[in-house]
Protein backbone atom coordinates (compact mmCIF):
# COMPACT_ATOMS: atom_id res chain seq x y z
CA UNK A 1 0.00 0.00 0.00
CA UNK A 2 2.69 2.33 0.66
CA UNK A 3 4.50 2.13 -2.72
CA UNK A 4 0.88 1.87 -4.15
CA UNK A 5 0.56 5.53 -2.36
CA UNK A 6 4.20 6.76 -3.76
CA UNK A 7 2.90 6.27 -6.82
CA UNK A 8 -0.37 7.82 -6.65
CA UNK A 9 1.26 11.02 -5.18
CA UNK A 10 4.07 10.85 -7.66
CA UNK A 11 2.26 11.33 -10.15
CA UNK A 12 -0.19 13.55 -8.97
CA UNK A 13 2.48 16.37 -7.55
CA UNK A 14 3.23 17.96 -10.74
CA UNK A 15 0.22 17.57 -12.35
CA UNK A 16 -1.62 19.66 -8.80
CA UNK A 17 1.07 22.46 -8.46
CA UNK A 18 1.92 22.92 -12.62
CA UNK A 19 -1.35 22.83 -14.42
CA UNK A 20 -2.15 26.18 -13.52
CA UNK A 21 1.29 27.14 -15.57
CA UNK A 22 0.46 24.77 -17.88
CA UNK A 23 -2.73 26.21 -19.08
CA UNK A 24 -1.78 30.09 -18.23
CA UNK A 25 1.54 29.59 -21.02
CA UNK A 26 -0.94 28.81 -23.52
CA UNK A 27 -3.51 31.71 -22.93
CA UNK A 28 -5.75 30.84 -21.00
CA UNK A 29 -6.77 33.41 -18.24
CA UNK A 30 -6.90 33.25 -14.60
CA UNK A 31 -10.67 32.87 -14.12
CA UNK A 32 -10.54 30.11 -17.02
CA UNK A 33 -8.07 27.97 -14.65
CA UNK A 34 -9.49 28.67 -11.72
CA UNK A 35 -13.25 27.47 -13.08
CA UNK A 36 -11.69 24.60 -14.18
CA UNK A 37 -9.87 23.74 -10.65
CA UNK A 38 -13.77 24.75 -8.79
CA UNK A 39 -15.38 22.28 -11.15
CA UNK A 40 -13.01 19.57 -10.56
CA UNK A 41 -13.11 19.99 -6.30
CA UNK A 42 -17.24 19.82 -6.96
CA UNK A 43 -17.06 16.54 -9.23
CA UNK A 44 -14.85 15.08 -6.36
CA UNK A 45 -17.22 15.68 -4.03
CA UNK A 46 -20.16 13.43 -6.02
CA UNK A 47 -17.28 10.96 -7.10
CA UNK A 48 -16.15 10.76 -2.86
CA UNK A 49 -19.76 9.81 -1.77
CA UNK A 50 -20.07 7.20 -4.64
CA UNK A 51 -16.61 5.68 -3.26
CA UNK A 52 -17.38 5.20 0.24
CA UNK A 53 -21.39 4.57 -0.86
CA UNK A 54 -19.59 1.29 -3.30
CA UNK A 55 -16.52 0.47 -0.05
CA UNK A 56 -19.55 0.13 2.11
CA UNK A 57 -21.75 -2.67 -0.65
CA UNK A 58 -18.47 -4.60 -0.07
CA UNK A 59 -16.81 -3.74 -3.47
CA UNK A 60 -13.51 -4.18 -3.61
CA UNK A 61 -10.65 -1.15 -2.96
CA UNK A 62 -8.41 -2.71 -5.39
CA UNK A 63 -11.62 -2.02 -8.03
CA UNK A 64 -12.19 1.58 -7.18
CA UNK A 65 -8.26 2.51 -7.22
CA UNK A 66 -7.91 0.50 -10.60
CA UNK A 67 -10.74 2.97 -11.57
CA UNK A 68 -9.37 5.82 -10.62
CA UNK A 69 -6.31 4.93 -12.61
CA UNK A 70 -7.70 4.76 -15.78
CA UNK A 71 -9.98 7.93 -15.38
CA UNK A 72 -6.53 9.55 -14.51
CA UNK A 73 -4.58 8.17 -17.75
CA UNK A 74 -7.95 9.63 -19.87
CA UNK A 75 -7.51 12.90 -17.78
CA UNK A 76 -3.75 13.00 -18.39
CA UNK A 77 -4.05 12.19 -21.84
CA UNK A 78 -6.69 14.70 -22.55
CA UNK A 79 -4.80 17.57 -20.32
CA UNK A 80 -1.01 17.07 -22.38
CA UNK A 81 -3.17 17.55 -25.95
CA UNK A 82 -5.59 20.56 -24.82
CA UNK A 83 -5.71 23.67 -26.61
CA UNK A 84 -9.01 24.85 -26.13
CA UNK A 85 -10.83 25.48 -22.53
CA UNK A 86 -13.86 22.65 -23.37
CA UNK A 87 -11.27 20.57 -23.88
CA UNK A 88 -9.08 21.54 -20.89
CA UNK A 89 -12.49 21.16 -18.22
CA UNK A 90 -13.20 18.09 -19.80
CA UNK A 91 -9.54 16.87 -18.77
CA UNK A 92 -10.40 18.52 -14.80
CA UNK A 93 -13.63 16.62 -15.03
CA UNK A 94 -11.76 13.44 -15.52
CA UNK A 95 -8.89 14.41 -12.50
CA UNK A 96 -11.90 15.68 -10.10
CA UNK A 97 -13.86 11.97 -10.63
CA UNK A 98 -10.58 10.01 -10.18
CA UNK A 99 -9.63 12.05 -7.01
CA UNK A 100 -13.27 11.61 -5.48
CA UNK A 101 -13.16 7.56 -6.42
CA UNK A 102 -9.40 6.75 -5.21
CA UNK A 103 -9.00 8.51 -1.83
CA UNK A 104 -12.21 6.75 0.23
CA UNK A 105 -10.32 3.58 -1.03
CA UNK A 106 -7.21 4.05 -0.59
CA UNK A 107 -7.31 5.20 3.49
CA UNK A 108 -10.00 1.97 3.48
CA UNK A 109 -6.95 -0.44 1.93
CA UNK A 110 -4.56 0.61 4.74
CA UNK A 111 -5.82 -1.32 7.56
CA UNK A 112 -6.36 -4.16 5.04
CA UNK A 113 -2.94 -4.23 4.43
CA UNK A 114 -1.63 -3.80 7.72
CA UNK A 115 -1.52 -7.40 9.21
CA UNK A 116 -0.31 -7.77 12.40
CA UNK A 117 1.07 -4.08 11.63
CA UNK A 118 -0.41 -1.42 14.11
CA UNK A 119 -3.07 0.78 11.48
CA UNK A 120 -1.96 3.82 13.40
CA UNK A 121 1.53 3.39 12.32
CA UNK A 122 0.40 2.10 9.18
CA UNK A 123 -1.42 5.62 8.38
CA UNK A 124 1.59 7.18 9.31
CA UNK A 125 3.53 5.24 7.19
CA UNK A 126 1.14 5.74 3.89
CA UNK A 127 1.29 9.60 4.42
CA UNK A 128 5.06 9.69 4.68
CA UNK A 129 4.94 8.02 1.59
CA UNK A 130 2.41 10.94 0.35
CA UNK A 131 4.44 13.68 1.27
CA UNK A 132 7.46 12.36 -0.39
CA UNK A 133 5.79 11.24 -3.52
CA UNK A 134 3.96 14.78 -3.54
CA UNK A 135 6.97 16.69 -3.17
CA UNK A 136 9.35 14.78 -5.85
CA UNK A 137 6.40 14.81 -8.16
CA UNK A 138 6.16 19.14 -7.49
CA UNK A 139 10.26 18.67 -8.39
CA UNK A 140 9.79 16.90 -11.30
CA UNK A 141 7.38 19.29 -12.77
CA UNK A 142 8.95 22.24 -11.93
CA UNK A 143 12.34 20.69 -13.80
CA UNK A 144 9.92 20.68 -16.60
CA UNK A 145 8.70 23.83 -16.60
CA UNK A 146 12.50 25.01 -16.15
CA UNK A 147 13.36 23.25 -19.30
CA UNK A 148 10.31 24.38 -21.40
CA UNK A 149 8.11 21.05 -21.49
CA UNK A 150 5.82 21.90 -18.71
CA UNK A 151 2.97 19.13 -20.10
CA UNK A 152 5.51 16.04 -19.37
CA UNK A 153 3.81 16.04 -16.16
CA UNK A 154 0.94 14.55 -17.36
CA UNK A 155 2.74 11.45 -19.50
CA UNK A 156 4.68 11.45 -16.50
CA UNK A 157 1.51 10.95 -14.21
CA UNK A 158 0.64 8.67 -17.30
CA UNK A 159 3.59 6.48 -16.42
CA UNK A 160 3.02 6.12 -12.37
CA UNK A 161 -0.46 5.11 -13.20
CA UNK A 162 0.17 2.27 -15.82
CA UNK A 163 2.76 1.46 -13.16
CA UNK A 164 0.45 1.43 -10.52
CA UNK A 165 -2.32 -0.70 -12.71
CA UNK A 166 0.44 -3.30 -12.82
CA UNK A 167 1.43 -3.28 -9.14
CA UNK A 168 -2.44 -3.52 -8.70
CA UNK A 169 -2.72 -6.67 -10.38
CA UNK A 170 0.04 -8.56 -8.73
CA UNK A 171 -1.03 -7.23 -4.92
CA UNK A 172 -3.43 -9.04 -2.61
CA UNK A 173 -3.25 -6.19 -0.33
CA UNK A 174 -6.17 -4.60 -1.43
CA UNK A 175 -9.02 -7.56 -0.25
CA UNK A 176 -12.62 -7.01 -0.92
CA UNK A 177 -14.00 -5.34 2.11
CA UNK A 178 -15.63 -7.89 4.46
CA UNK A 179 -17.10 -6.47 7.49
CA UNK A 180 -16.97 -9.81 9.00
CA UNK A 181 -13.17 -10.76 8.65
CA UNK A 182 -11.61 -9.69 11.59
CA UNK A 183 -8.16 -10.81 10.40
CA UNK A 184 -8.40 -8.95 7.20
CA UNK A 185 -8.54 -5.43 9.47
CA UNK A 186 -6.16 -3.99 11.92
CA UNK A 187 -8.62 -2.45 14.29
CA UNK A 188 -9.38 -3.64 17.67
CA UNK A 189 -12.39 -5.13 18.36
CA UNK A 190 -15.43 -3.17 19.76
CA UNK A 191 -15.58 -2.32 23.71
CA UNK A 192 -18.33 -3.57 25.58
CA UNK A 193 -19.64 0.07 25.47
CA UNK A 194 -21.51 -0.32 22.18
CA UNK A 195 -22.66 2.59 19.83
CA UNK A 196 -25.17 4.63 21.36
CA UNK A 197 -25.90 7.27 18.65
CA UNK A 198 -26.12 7.03 14.76
CA UNK A 199 -22.52 6.97 13.73
CA UNK A 200 -22.91 10.55 12.30
CA UNK A 201 -23.63 12.09 14.99
CA UNK A 202 -20.33 10.67 16.87
CA UNK A 203 -18.46 11.61 13.69
CA UNK A 204 -18.97 15.59 13.84
CA UNK A 205 -16.64 16.72 16.28
CA UNK A 206 -13.52 15.11 14.02
CA UNK A 207 -15.31 16.50 11.08
CA UNK A 208 -15.39 20.07 12.62
CA UNK A 209 -11.86 19.81 13.74
CA UNK A 210 -11.05 18.69 10.23
CA UNK A 211 -12.62 21.64 8.61
CA UNK A 212 -10.66 23.88 10.55
CA UNK A 213 -7.19 21.74 9.92
CA UNK A 214 -7.75 21.35 6.34
CA UNK A 215 -8.51 24.84 6.05
CA UNK A 216 -5.42 26.22 7.36
CA UNK A 217 -3.61 23.75 4.82
CA UNK A 218 -5.54 25.62 2.34
CA UNK A 219 -4.68 28.90 3.15
CA UNK A 220 -1.14 27.88 3.59
CA UNK A 221 -1.31 26.84 0.11
CA UNK A 222 -3.40 30.26 -0.88
CA UNK A 223 -3.44 33.12 0.95
CA UNK A 224 0.49 32.81 2.86
CA UNK A 225 2.19 33.10 -0.67
CA UNK A 226 -0.33 36.36 -1.19
CA UNK A 227 0.45 37.49 2.25
CA UNK A 228 4.56 37.09 1.67
CA UNK A 229 4.83 39.11 -1.00
CA UNK A 230 2.14 42.08 -0.42
CA UNK A 231 3.94 42.32 3.28
CA UNK A 232 2.27 43.09 6.74
CA UNK A 233 1.71 45.45 9.73
CA UNK A 234 5.15 46.25 9.93
CA UNK A 235 6.94 43.75 7.95
CA UNK A 236 8.26 44.54 4.35
CA UNK A 237 7.16 42.25 1.35
CA UNK A 238 9.27 39.34 0.72
CA UNK A 239 10.66 38.13 -3.06
CA UNK A 240 9.13 35.33 -4.98
CA UNK A 241 12.52 33.40 -4.16
CA UNK A 242 12.04 33.76 -0.30
CA UNK A 243 9.13 33.05 -0.45
CA UNK A 244 9.03 29.87 -2.96
CA UNK A 245 12.18 29.09 -0.02
CA UNK A 246 9.78 29.08 2.86
CA UNK A 247 6.50 26.52 1.10
CA UNK A 248 9.49 24.38 -0.34
CA UNK A 249 10.71 24.08 3.38
CA UNK A 250 7.26 23.54 4.62
CA UNK A 251 7.21 20.50 2.06
CA UNK A 252 10.73 19.07 3.27
CA UNK A 253 9.75 19.59 6.89
CA UNK A 254 6.52 16.92 5.98
CA UNK A 255 8.75 14.86 4.45
CA UNK A 256 11.05 14.08 7.38
CA UNK A 257 8.59 14.84 10.30
CA UNK A 258 5.88 12.73 8.96
CA UNK A 259 6.86 8.99 10.03
CA UNK A 260 8.66 10.04 13.07
CA UNK A 261 5.84 12.27 14.31
CA UNK A 262 3.05 9.38 13.48
CA UNK A 263 4.97 6.43 14.74
CA UNK A 264 5.32 8.36 18.08
CA UNK A 265 1.67 9.19 17.94
CA UNK A 266 0.56 5.73 17.28
CA UNK A 267 1.68 4.47 21.20
CA UNK A 268 -0.56 7.22 22.35
CA UNK A 269 -4.30 8.27 22.01
CA UNK A 270 -6.57 9.43 19.26
CA UNK A 271 -7.39 12.66 21.20
CA UNK A 272 -3.56 13.58 22.25
CA UNK A 273 -2.68 13.46 18.74
CA UNK A 274 -5.61 15.63 17.51
CA UNK A 275 -4.33 17.86 20.48
CA UNK A 276 -1.17 18.40 19.44
CA UNK A 277 -1.98 19.01 16.17
CA UNK A 278 -4.23 22.27 17.34
CA UNK A 279 -2.19 23.23 19.24
CA UNK A 280 1.00 23.29 16.54
CA UNK A 281 -1.70 24.66 14.01
CA UNK A 282 -2.72 27.47 16.60
CA UNK A 283 0.94 28.42 17.04
CA UNK A 284 2.01 28.57 13.60
CA UNK A 285 -1.20 30.76 13.19
CA UNK A 286 -0.32 32.90 15.99
CA UNK A 287 3.78 33.60 14.75
CA UNK A 288 2.00 33.97 11.47
CA UNK A 289 0.17 37.18 12.74
CA UNK A 290 3.36 38.35 14.91
CA UNK A 291 5.63 38.07 11.81
CA UNK A 292 3.50 40.75 10.79
CA UNK A 293 4.06 43.03 13.00
CA UNK A 294 8.10 42.71 12.84
CA UNK A 295 10.32 44.53 10.47
CA UNK A 296 12.04 41.21 10.34
CA UNK A 297 9.37 38.72 10.28
CA UNK A 298 10.36 36.16 7.58
CA UNK A 299 12.42 34.45 10.36
CA UNK A 300 9.79 34.47 12.84
CA UNK A 301 7.60 33.05 8.91
CA UNK A 302 10.53 30.12 8.75
CA UNK A 303 9.61 29.58 12.32
CA UNK A 304 6.05 29.19 12.14
CA UNK A 305 6.38 26.39 9.40
CA UNK A 306 8.35 24.23 11.80
CA UNK A 307 4.73 24.28 13.58
CA UNK A 308 2.81 23.76 10.68
CA UNK A 309 5.06 20.59 9.58
CA UNK A 310 4.37 18.78 13.03
CA UNK A 311 0.36 20.04 13.10
CA UNK A 312 0.27 18.14 9.31
CA UNK A 313 2.23 14.99 10.57
CA UNK A 314 0.14 14.88 13.55
CA UNK A 315 -3.14 15.63 12.04
CA UNK A 316 -3.39 13.46 8.95
CA UNK A 317 -2.65 9.98 10.55
CA UNK A 318 -4.53 10.41 13.41
CA UNK A 319 -7.73 11.95 12.21
CA UNK A 320 -7.78 8.96 9.51
CA UNK A 321 -7.39 6.37 12.51
CA UNK A 322 -10.13 8.50 14.40
CA UNK A 323 -12.79 7.89 11.85
CA UNK A 324 -11.87 4.56 11.47
CA UNK A 325 -12.21 3.91 15.41
CA UNK A 326 -15.25 5.44 15.22
CA UNK A 327 -17.27 4.20 12.70
CA UNK A 328 -19.17 0.83 12.68
CA UNK A 329 -17.63 -1.50 10.50
CA UNK A 330 -20.51 -1.70 7.89
CA UNK A 331 -20.31 2.22 7.54
CA UNK A 332 -16.29 2.99 7.13
CA UNK A 333 -16.68 3.42 3.58
CA UNK A 334 -19.17 6.41 3.93
CA UNK A 335 -17.38 7.62 7.08
CA UNK A 336 -13.92 8.15 5.15
CA UNK A 337 -15.58 9.61 2.17
CA UNK A 338 -17.13 12.15 4.25
CA UNK A 339 -13.82 12.76 6.20
CA UNK A 340 -12.27 13.47 2.37
CA UNK A 341 -14.67 16.18 1.67
CA UNK A 342 -13.08 18.39 4.36
CA UNK A 343 -10.24 18.37 2.18
CA UNK A 344 -12.21 19.50 -0.89
CA UNK A 345 -14.44 21.58 0.83
CA UNK A 346 -11.93 23.90 1.94
CA UNK A 347 -9.78 23.47 -1.26
CA UNK A 348 -12.76 25.04 -2.74
CA UNK A 349 -14.15 27.80 -0.17
CA UNK A 350 -10.72 28.76 1.20
CA UNK A 351 -8.90 30.48 -1.30
CA UNK A 352 -12.59 32.08 -2.23
CA UNK A 353 -12.36 33.76 1.29
CA UNK A 354 -8.74 33.93 1.55
CA UNK A 355 -8.83 36.11 -1.02
CA UNK A 356 -11.57 38.65 -0.18
CA UNK A 357 -10.07 39.34 2.76
CA UNK A 358 -6.70 40.02 1.80
CA UNK A 359 -7.82 42.09 -0.62
CA UNK A 360 -10.31 43.89 1.82
CA UNK A 361 -7.84 44.19 4.51
CA UNK A 362 -4.18 44.22 2.30
CA UNK A 363 -2.84 42.14 5.10
CA UNK A 364 -3.78 38.82 6.97
CA UNK A 365 -2.67 39.64 10.34
CA UNK A 366 -5.97 39.40 11.57
CA UNK A 367 -6.91 36.25 9.35
CA UNK A 368 -3.97 34.27 10.94
CA UNK A 369 -4.92 35.53 14.35
CA UNK A 370 -8.27 34.58 13.89
CA UNK A 371 -7.38 31.13 13.01
CA UNK A 372 -4.73 30.76 15.77
CA UNK A 373 -8.19 31.70 17.99
CA UNK A 374 -10.53 28.91 16.18
CA UNK A 375 -7.41 26.02 17.24
CA UNK A 376 -7.42 27.00 20.97
CA UNK A 377 -11.36 27.28 20.80
CA UNK A 378 -11.43 23.57 19.51
CA UNK A 379 -9.81 21.76 22.22
CA UNK A 380 -12.51 21.40 24.75
CA UNK A 381 -14.37 19.44 21.61
CA UNK A 382 -12.06 17.03 21.11
CA UNK A 383 -13.37 15.64 24.86
CA UNK A 384 -16.42 14.32 22.10
CA UNK A 385 -14.22 12.53 20.40
CA UNK A 386 -14.91 8.66 21.62
CA UNK A 387 -13.47 6.13 19.59
CA UNK A 388 -15.57 2.93 19.76
CA UNK A 389 -12.16 0.82 18.77
CA UNK A 390 -9.12 1.33 21.72
CA UNK A 391 -5.91 2.57 19.61
CA UNK A 392 -3.59 -0.03 18.41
Amino acid sequence: MTRIRFLASLGAGGVIYLTPMAFNKIGFNATQVGIGIAIAALIGTFTRLLSGFLLDRRVSCSLLVSTACFLTIFADLSLFRANSFNTYLFGQVLIGASAGIYWPAAELAVPFGCGEFPSRRGYALVRSSDALGMSLGALFGTITAAVGYIRLVYLFDTFCMIILLNLLRKSSLLKPYDQNNDSAISVSKLTNNMVKYPFFIELIPILIVSLIATGIFAMLQSALPLDMVRGGLERPPLSEATSGSIITMQLCLLVFLQWPVGRWLADRTIRFGLLLSLLNLGSGCYLLAYSATIKNGVLIIFGAQIFFSIGLAAFLPTATQAVIDITPFNKRGLALALFSQCFAFTALIAPLITGWFLDTNSHAYDLWLLMAALCILLIPILRLVRPLRSAN
